[in-house]
């Protein structure tokens, strides 16, 4: 069985047909979602989503695209919202220079008070990354030595200094489409030397639809395609692939077993 470890549900992209989006990924073998929050006002509509289905689950968090609208952000807003059971991460979060570059400081503002979150919880940090790379590694490597926590870097696209950097803290590696596309050769070769045990599989859904989808509406059931080029990088079979990437998403989001 298949686990989509990031995907959107809740983005308006699903708004016609959310339900059957969820039909199509239980057809397709995927047994568990995380429905990852982008911004922490939705918080009611992510968790009354997750109370309606079994092994969906959510997260809370603040985009780094949107950083700017939370002036006042702290951690404990982050905190109070981890009492539901269905919250299992922190995040989406981190830095994102390449359309929001003016609002950099915002931006690492914003990531410090979910890595406080991420401390005191010690539920895992969901990291979004675009370049960033030297900021973001500063920041993460600052922070773990003053207190460990753990996490993931999402959708991974970037160097392989970041993804080295992550593995020696005990992060994971995400998988997204992204390594489906015909020129990511070179992120493709990162993704070979990641350790099996450390991988995720996600498709950012509506984003970043894999091969043979991609340029149309991203959806968990498209995460099999992922898995597929991914056992290939890993030379096993997609069975293999999906139940040591099920490992994985159920050992970094331990709360998730913990429901269940």
């Amino acid at each position: 069985m298949f686990t989509d470890s990031h995907c959107h549900i809740n983005a308006a992209d699903f708004d016609a047909d959310r339900e059957e989006t969820v039909d199509r990924a239980r057809n397709a073998g995927v047994q568990y979602m995380l429905d990852v929050c982008d911004d922490i006002a939705d918080m009611p509509r992510q968790t009354a989503f997750c109370a309606k289905h079994q092994n969906i689950y959510t997260t809370v968090g603040v985009h780094p695209e949107i950083a700017d609208k939370y002036p006042h952000f702290s951690a404990a807003d982050l905190v109070a919202q981890t009492a539901s059971p269905y919250v299992v991460g922190i995040g989406e979060c981190g830095l994102d220079y390449y359309y929001n570059s003016n609002i950099k400081d915002a931006q690492i503002k914003v990531l410090h008070e979910h890595i406080k979150a991420a401390q005191e919880t010690g539920l895992p940090l969901i990291i979004h990354n675009r370049d960033a790379d030297e900021d973001m590694m500063q920041i993460l490597d600052e922070a773990y030595r003053r207190q460990k926590f753990n996490g993931e870097l999402h959708c991974f696209s970037s160097s392989a200094a970041l993804a080295d950097f992550a593995l020696g803290i005990g992060f994971y590696v995400s998988a997204s489409g992204i390594i489906t596309f015909k020129k990511s050769e070179e992120l493709r070769e990162i993704f070979r030397r990641v350790p099996i045990e450390r991988l995720l599989i996600e498709t950012d859904a509506p984003f970043l639809a894999p091969t043979p989808y991609r340029g149309k509406r991203n959806e968990p059931a498209y995460v099999v395609h992922t898995a597929a080029v991914l056992a290939e990088l890993k030379e096993v079979d997609a069975v293999q692939l999906a139940a040591q990437t099920t490992v994985n998403f159920l050992k970094l989001f331990n709360k998730v077993q913990k429901h269940d």
